[in-house]
């Protein structure tokens, strides 16, 4: 019977979850929500909203969704202007990048 000599690094298995996660975790789209800024006039204050959540590829393109609405727009600054309008001010929140995933709906390993 043939042995692996001690000197020599033995490999591990094949871990397709392992491998399926790392890659979902390098391609993943950064996320980002919607909110949007209605000044009072007569207080100099402001209400917020989160108006809808946004994805953005790598490549540029932009995916946001929001109650009955789904946008595809060229880039993130894009979904600032379309939401800013009639005195209302958008800005984007970004999320942090992800740094766990899992294969089931528990949480991330």
């Amino acid at each position: 019977m043939a042995t692996v000599p001690s000197h020599q690094p033995t490999s591990e298995p094949f871990d397709l979850g392992k491998e399926l996660r790392a890659l979902v975790l390098a391609t993943a789209p950064r996320l980002f929500a919607v909110a949007r800024i209605h000044p009072y006039e007569d207080t100099g204050e402001a209400d917020v909203e989160i108006a809808a959540w946004g994805m953005a590829y790598e490549e540029g393109h932009t995916e946001v969704v929001g109650p009955g609405q789904r946008l595809v727009l060229a880039s993130p600054e894009r979904v600032e202007a379309w939401f800013s309008r009639d005195g209302v001010t958008a800005q984007l929140v970004w999320l942090a990048p992800a740094t766990a995933a899992s294969l089931g709906p528990g949480l991330a390993a």
